[in-house]
């Protein structure tokens, strides 16, 4: 399973990159408003960090003005996808920037059906919220599990991405159904590598080592 890092802040993005596990990207018009800077310069100087997709969204409801923005998004690289809500201009968008071989991804998704009619669209990427449907006493996961049952039914190449993902089993659990890719916020992605049992052992080993005399020490 991919990992994404959802967020769009520089100094987040190019910690988890130094990690060595970041594959791409996803930013949403609330990630970028909160870094108060212009949208187009923010979306560059990511590219020039991720080689991985860059999941950049549009603003306009009308499948030309979704168009239209694509088609300039998708200048600043060939690995910007183009994230576009899940309704029926959406769809007519999505159709016609496949067509021109622009990435996508289809967010807002919470049904299966949804998921369905947006892998018939063409869509590169689909990304149902499942953090959005535990908050309203819906499991997130079950939605996965179906998106994943329905297009190995078809053969269809939209990967999927867990996207609202609240803590790290919602991590785990994705990667045992098999999702393509899971978009973590940061902190979730710091919470990922932690475990008390690892921390004791490392003072554990700490402690020993400072025993040793300053000979024994040296390599």
């Amino acid at each position: 399973m991919k990992i994404f890092i959802d967020t769009a802040n520089i100094d987040e993005i190019k910690e988890v990159a130094s990690w060595g596990i970041l594959d791409g990207v996803t930013t949403n018009p609330t990630l970028i408003a909160r870094e108060k800077r212009n949208f187009a310069d923010l979306v560059k100087e990511i590219h020039t960090i991720v080689d991985g997709p860059i999941s950049a969204e549009v603003i306009s409801l009308e499948a030309s003005g979704m168009v239209e923005e694509a088609r300039k998004l998708s200048k600043i690289g060939r690995n910007i996808a183009i994230k576009i809500p899940l309704t029926e201009e959406g769809l007519k968008a999505t159709k016609v920037l496949s067509q021109e071989r622009i990435m996508t991804n289809m967010t807002l998704c919470f049904s299966p059906a949804q998921a369905l009619l947006a892998a018939k669209a063409g869509a590169t990427f689909i990304s149902p919220f499942i953090g959005r449907l535990d908050d309203i006493s819906h499991e997130g996961l079950e939605l996965v599990r179906a998106i994943k049952q329905i297009y190995a039914n078809y053969a269809y190449k939209t990967q999927i991405i867990v996207a609202s993902i609240r803590h790290p089993l919602h991590v785990v659990e994705a990667a045992k159904i098999g999702a393509d890719i899971a978009t973590v916020p940061f902190n979730v992605l710091k919470k990922l590598m932690k475990h008390p049992l690892t921390d004791i052992g490392i003072d554990r080993f700490l402690q020993d080592w400072q025993k040793l005399s300053d000979k024994e020490k040296a390599f």
